[in-house]
């Protein structure tokens, strides 16, 4: 219909009649009254073509606003076979309400022919999604988002964008899209049309310009050598890839039957809402293309598993958090953890902390935007949905975070509000209903404060209690408080061999970054080259191998084992993110880490500390044989963190050395050896190591230095912020390697796991008060006095 022709209406019974002047309809026809009846033949006359009319289109908005004008009832949600169908008309009711208002139709089969035309033609929707109108009790929906779709995108009403939007809640491709992004796409979508099968839409190889959503209709999607690799259909879509990685088209898409109907998104306004949106900061959802790459290579997948996987790859916080919040399942048992909902809770210490994510969850919590249709019930049951979700994601934020919500006023107050203080309650029994072993033990936090020796250079010391998370600063005022010094002092870390390590004063929990054998010293800056370390820093003169060869080498790998686990399930997750990112960016204590990470150095010292103070040959190669049996049941008992740092030690060049030793060896233990090694072997990115892991059930204690190299590669080779946006896909991968330690630790250890019988106190107290010497020089020369250099 023409602008004229909308506006020339008249009234017969209260019914709309719209002037056409369509010559293919009979005088007979033409010369009635009933304007209903002229609409729907005007519409049959045009099918003929299978053309899809633009007059068709705007009759079937004008019918519907008739049918809402003067029978309301009729459009509304409907239950076919325990199936409910959002806004439509019944066929029985449609044919008798056609009949009512027109004096023209003498049958019902006239009728049904009439309202057939419409649902042909798009105007009307089948609910079974046939092709054939029925005048018995099937859902039929009056669709009026083709004419809006016709308008110009610049040029859209409020209300067609609003009919717009509400169509594209139902459409399975966009189901996954927040709801900002659905309503940009409600301004820019453009409606195409085909009508002929066989019509070749794109071909491979083209440049992509736009992404296509199938509205009616189906294609094949081709590959050159391959042919029809799968089929899409309404509610698919396609055409995206291209415009992810700005490539040529991976494939051709051919219409599969006549009359398609199509929504396009140029490339333009694609990569303006869908991709990286500086200016507005809109997240970026765009489709996985591996998960791509697999539809098009193989066609026994299905491709409803495989179009609709949205991920975010980058966005502000705030819309980060919108969109998760959006997307967040309240169906879902809370051992369905969502993937990114997991990612952001790890690792939104690094983009947003806790002071600036409470007040966002605050506001989500307090405002929603409230729906544009539905009841009073409705609405208060959609808000009411929105506070479920954030109380969703903060019980599951603070399961995550568990002790570490307390250490920070913003957090701890944000929780003791009346919206939320009923969360404190239940995170407990939250906890208990994850899937997953949240660490509720924290052996050293924040709060926690230390006794500690701080030396001056004449080698008296003054004992301080500070919190372990204290910066240097903090040290040397209590130091200087101690010694009522006015001198301006600095602070020294002292290791074993006498170098030395001028701290800064922003650097933050020194005590447990110190070296196995290292010391603090305090001094003027004058004094800095006159430090010596002290006697005791010079490690053991005489091995303990008396001691502990009567002790059963499995004992000993099991008491290690239980020390390595109580070291290992102390370490917070968000530890290895503060050591990754630097600890003096979030003020933050990783003591545990440091602790776990000390202990792997200690072992792997004790080995090569022992071996070398072992004079006698024959009894080298006992201790050689011994370790090796205890890296075997550390192996047995899945602590692979002592196993590697026994065989590190061993391979120690202060050890591997001693030929006459290794040569006095048996072959049976050297064959162990030599598997062993093999589990270390670097190359292919450590893979005889990660295939051995990935065999392994929890309990397990992981060789930890590979985790913390494998974060540090990830956070140095990615940039946190892209174009001022969260790189969120860098935090994914790192929030994967931190799920390694989460699984790990699913199961605990027990002391009744292992086999071994009563443990032995003094086993367990040997384990865990090793003396080692940690000076590699000193190591290397009492190794040569042992074997001296053949000439």
């Amino acid at each position: 219909l023409s602008k004229d022709e909308q506006n020339h209406f008249c009234w017969q019974d209260g019914i709309p009649a719209m002037l056409l002047s369509l010559r293919q309809l009979s005088v007979t026809v033409m010369s009635t009254s009933c304007v209903m009846c002229r609409v729907v033949y005007a519409c049959l006359s045009l099918f003929v073509s299978q053309v899809p009319s633009e007059k068709i289109l705007r009759a079937g908005k004008v019918l519907r606003n008739n049918i809402l004008s003067r029978a309301p009832h009729m459009i509304r949600d409907r239950k076919y076979h325990l199936k409910t169908y959002r806004q439509c008309c019944m066929g029985t009711e449609l044919v008798d309400w056609l009949m009512q208002h027109t004096s023209c139709v003498h049958s019902r089969v006239q009728a049904v022919g009439m309202w057939q035309v419409l649902l042909e033609e798009g105007v009307l929707n089948h609910g079974e999604c046939d092709r054939t109108f029925s005048n018995v009790r099937i859902s039929f929906k009056v669709m009026t988002v083709l004419p809006a779709l016709l308008c110009r995108p610049g040029q859209r009403t409020v209300d067609e964008l609003e009919i717009i939007y509400e169509e594209l809640l139902h459409i399975k491709a966009l189901s996954h899209l927040s709801t900002t992004v659905k309503r940009e796409l409600a301004g820019v979508l453009i409606f195409e049309s085909h009508a002929k099968a066989g019509t070749v839409l794109f071909n491979q190889g083209e440049e992509g310009t736009s992404w296509y959503i199938i509205l009616k209709g189906s294609v094949n999607v081709v590959i050159y050598g391959k042919g029809v690799v799968c089929t899409l259909h309404e509610g698919d879509d396609f055409g995206k890839l291209a415009l992810v990685n700005d490539a040529p088209r991976a494939a051709s898409i051919v219409l599969r039957e006549d009359n398609c109907h199509f929504l396009r998104v140029d490339k333009e306004d694609f990569n303006r809402i869908l991709r990286v949106r500086t200016h507005l900061a809109y997240i970026s959802i765009l489709l996985s293309v591996l998960r791509l790459i697999a539809q098009t290579t193989c066609q026994c997948v299905s491709p409803v598993h495989l179009f609709f996987r949205y991920t975010v790859m980058s966005g502000t916080p705030e819309k980060i958090l919108e969109h998760l919040l959006e997307t967040l399942k309240l169906d879902s048992q809370f051992t369905e953890s969502d993937p990114a909902l997991d990612d952001f809770l790890l690792m939104h210490c690094v983009f947003v902390p806790n002071s600036q994510l409470c007040p966002l969850l605050m506001l989500s919590f307090t405002y929603h935007a409230q729906p544009s249709q539905g009841s009073e019930q409705e609405r208060v049951e959609y808000a009411l949905n929105n506070k479920r979700r954030v109380i969703r994601l903060v019980l599951q934020w603070a399961a995550i975070n568990t002790d570490h919500l307390q250490e920070e006023d913003s957090s701890f107050n944000f929780l003791q509000v009346s919206s939320f203080g009923s969360l404190l309650v239940p995170l407990r029994m939250f906890q208990c209903q994850c899937s997953f072993q949240i660490c509720v033990c924290v052996c050293v936090c924040v709060c926690v404060e230390v006794l500690f020796k701080v030396y001056c250079s004449d080698h008296t010391y003054s004992t301080i209690r500070v919190p372990v998370a204290a910066s240097v600063r903090e040290v040397i005022a209590a130091v200087t408080d101690k010694l009522g010094s006015g001198d301006d002092l600095l602070l020294i870390h002292l290791n074993s061999a006498g170098d030395k390590e001028l701290l800064k004063p922003s650097d933050v929990s020194i005590f447990s970054s110190l070296s196995i054998n290292g010391r603090l010293f305090v001094c003027p800056r004058d004094q800095i080259d006159s430090l010596t370390p002290l006697p005791e820093q010079e490690g053991p003169s005489a091995g303990s191998m008396s001691t502990f060869e009567l002790m059963s080498s499995k004992d000993l790998a099991h008491q290690m084992t239980l020390y390595d686990w109580e070291l290992f399930d102390c370490v917070h997750e968000h530890e290895l993110i503060y050591h990754t990112f630097g600890r003096q960016h979030f003020k933050k204590t990783t003591a545990n880490l440091d602790l776990f990470l000390r202990r792997f150095n200690e072992v792997q010292l004790w080995v090569v500390t022992e071996v070398c103070l072992c004079p006698t040959l024959s009894k080298r190669v006992q201790l050689l044989k011994k370790f090796i049996k205890i890296a075997a049941h550390c192996k047995e008992f899945r602590n692979l963190n002592s196993f590697f740092a026994i065989i590190m030690g061993l391979g120690n060049p202060a050890v591997c050395r001693l030929s006459q030793t290794w040569e006095k060896l048996p072959s049976k233990f050297k064959k162990s050896y030599g598997e062993f090694e093999n589990l270390m072997d670097p190359s292919r990115n450590h893979r005889a190591y990660r295939l051995t892991m990935a065999k392994l059930e929890p309990p397990i204690i992981p060789f930890m230095p590979l985790l913390i190299k494998d974060m540090t590669f990830t956070h140095e080779g990615n940039k946190t912020f892209t174009d001022r946006l969260v790189n969120f896909e860098k935090m994914r991968m790192i929030a994967n390697t931190v799920r390694i330690m989460r699984y790990c630790r699913k199961s605990c250890l027990s002391s009744s796991d292992s086999a071994t019988g009563k443990s032995h106190q003094d086993v367990r107290s040997y384990v865990r008060h090793i003396s080692v010497i940690d000076n590699q020089r000193t190591l290397s020369q009492l190794s040569h006095r042992l074997e001296p250099r053949r000439t």
